[in-house]
């Protein structure tokens, strides 16, 4: 199996960097003329792989949006990942997992291992220490997955925690970027990424030595542009993965319609 990064790397490099959320809410259901069942959660699921899987370089299905249906809703989500894997996409799992000793440990193994919901990489939260992380750091490297460490969200509620300044002088979300670029120079490979907003034209985060992939959610709805991110993350040698939902599945459920609106964005 290639790293997590080469995959990455092979698959933006043939389709463009873009990675679409798979996100089932109530409102997006309905406009699409789905009932909010189920069943509609699985043919909404169905129809944007089958029109965006050999267009799309990674998809990000939000996890919440299925467990709300219970196992069944996790069952949907199972079978979502087994097609995504079979038309060769890339998936991050968009769970935010994070914790402490077993119960870390847990978390990897169902995201990260050999199971039916493991994914090419997985959005942790760092907030109990990234240390705390270390269960899923060590399982991705040894499966040859990612990890992407939530440091800058796009919610403005995020600012008040992730720019505390800590006793050295750096803010919280700064000491995450530093964590995982140094996790990475220990590994030797990039298993860490990062979650950095792309709503601001200030990042407020020092990412000029980052080496690794920063995912960027807040691309269209939340006000990001694509555009925009080459001036709001100047400077930086990380790979740059912007990360869309609404501003895709809104222009649904016609499958030409979705891939029209992957084509506009790409071509910003």
């Amino acid at each position: 199996m290639n790293t997590w990064m080469e995959r990455l790397n092979r698959r933006t490099g043939a389709l463009g960097s873009l990675c679409v959320g798979i996100d089932p809410h109530v409102g997006l259901l309905q406009a699409w003329g789905l009932p909010v069942s189920l069943d509609g959660l699985r043919r909404f699921a169905d129809r944007t792989v089958t029109a965006l899987a050999d267009q799309v370089a990674c998809f990000k299905p939000q996890v919440a949006f299925f467990e709300r249906w219970g196992s069944q809703g996790m069952a949907v989500l199972e079978e979502t990942l087994a097609n995504l894997r079979q038309a060769g996409a890339l998936v991050i799992a968009d769970a935010k997992r994070g914790d402490i000793g077993s119960t870390m440990q847990a978390y990897a193994d169902a995201w990260l291992g050999e199971g039916p919901l493991a994914c090419d990489a997985l959005t942790v939260s760092p907030y109990l220490g990234i240390g705390a992380l270390q269960p899923a750091i060590d399982l991705a490297a040894a499966k040859q997955r990612g990890l992407f460490v939530l440091a800058r969200t796009s919610n403005p509620e995020g600012t008040a925690i992730q720019l505390a300044w800590t006793s050295d002088g750096r803010s919280v979300a700064q000491t995450m970027v530093d964590a995982a670029g140094q996790i990475n120079h220990d590994l030797g490979t990039p298993v860490m990424g990062l979650v950095v907003g792309g709503t601001r034209a200030d990042v407020g985060v020092d990412l000029t030595d980052f080496q690794g992939t920063v995912l960027i959610p807040g691309i269209g709805a939340q006000g990001g542009t694509m555009s925009g991110l080459r001036s709001s993350f100047a400077g930086t040698k990380a790979k740059l993965l912007p990360s869309v939902s609404r501003e895709v599945l809104a222009a649904g459920p016609a499958a030409a319609s979705l891939r029209a609106s992957v084509a506009r964005l790409l071509a910003s």
